[in-house]
């Protein structure tokens, strides 16, 4: 008792710190209506000196990685059976083939681009599947190596800027490639990387498409499992052969299937469900603020221009393929 106590004492500072930098991103994004991710990351860097502090950095240090996982296995409370096959399932075929063709491009393109594959598959999941909240997650399962959180830094800078962007671009594509309501909830909910703005761009067309688009989203978030599977297995094969290799399934991981299994097999009440959503995303901003105070600028700005031009070439890859699948009539 008296350890767990002490090494509480240990985590609080650097824990308020990074959770008062994530409150301030909320109230910023809630008021100036940009992704909370994105000012918690801007917040974080611009206050990356308080790492070099002894009394904050160990708390820091377990935002940035015990608070991500924990609110990665949350994510489960967002999925279930009844929205996978609410549409059908010519969106669910839609969603996986989406996927695993967008990751399988962006694994190439990195390493055509001379990028580790492993940075092309967590920008390519990111684009796929849901964006800051996928990229977290997967950077979570993924292997670790040098740059990886500066990819991850990197990856959800990227897809924030990029989702606000197709928020406000995608329903003039819709219109004017002739899409009806229907059709354009599907284009929006399958490209545009974040929720929320899966949400504010769907029923900007109407309430038909925004409903649309945020089931054929939520689809697209179920995806979030297999991929964070296939990223566990790709971190057990690198391990190396004497040293311990990590569980099959982490701990965050199990979470995340025994709460996807509990809301497609009981009923829970919304309550739940609301309070699951929230801690999720206090836990996911948080840790994001703690990794953005983790991060010099300088290292971002060292990594150039080539990772830009692959996460807009990703973002483009997907709208194209979706709009090719509406008009050749998959969907």
């Amino acid at each position: 008792m008296n350890s767990l106590l002490a090494r509480g004492r240990t985590l609080f500072p650097g824990i308020l710190m990074a959770f008062v930098v994530a409150a301030a991103a909320c109230f910023l994004s809630e008021h100036y209506d940009a992704p909370v991710m994105l000012y918690a990351l801007l917040l974080g860097m611009a206050l990356n000196f308080l790492t070099e502090a002894e009394r904050s950095r160990p708390g820091i240090e377990f935002a940035s990685k015990a608070l991500l996982r924990f609110g990665v296995a949350l994510l489960g409370l967002r999925i279930g059976w009844d929205q996978v096959t609410a549409l059908g399932w010519a969106p669910v075929i839609l969603s996986v083939a989406l996927v695993s063709i967008t990751i399988a491009v962006s694994v190439l393109a990195a390493r055509f681009m001379g990028f580790s594959p492993l940075f092309g598959f967590l920008s390519g999941g990111a684009t796929a599947i849901c964006g800051a909240s996928a990229a977290l997650a997967l950077s979570a399962a993924l292997p670790a190596h040098p740059k990886k959180e500066q990819a991850t830094l990197f990856t959800v800078i990227g897809v924030s800027v990029l989702s606000t962007l197709a928020m406000i671009g995608y329903p003039i594509v819709a219109s004017i490639t002739g899409l009806d309501h229907h059709q354009a909830g599907i284009f929006i909910g399958a490209t545009i990387h974040d929720v929320a703005q899966v949400v504010g761009a769907g029923y900007a067309i109407s309430p038909e498409s925004g409903d649309t688009a945020t089931i054929v989203k939520l689809l697209r978030v179920a995806m979030l499992l297999p991929v964070i599977l296939v990223a566990g297995q790709i971190t057990r094969s690198q391990s190396a052969p004497d040293a311990v290799r990590p569980p099959l399934l982490p701990w965050f991981v199990v979470g995340f299937i025994a709460l996807v299994m509990m809301n497609s097999l009981l009923p829970l009440p919304s309550a739940l469900l609301d309070a699951g959503n929230t801690i999720s995303r206090a836990c996911l901003v948080t840790a994001i603020a703690a990794i953005g105070m983790k991060t010099r600028l300088g290292e971002i700005v060292k990594v150039g221009l080539k990772p830009v031009v692959l996460m807009v070439l990703e973002t483009v890859f997907l709208a194209a393929l979706v709009l090719a699948a509406i008009k050749f009539g998959f969907v």
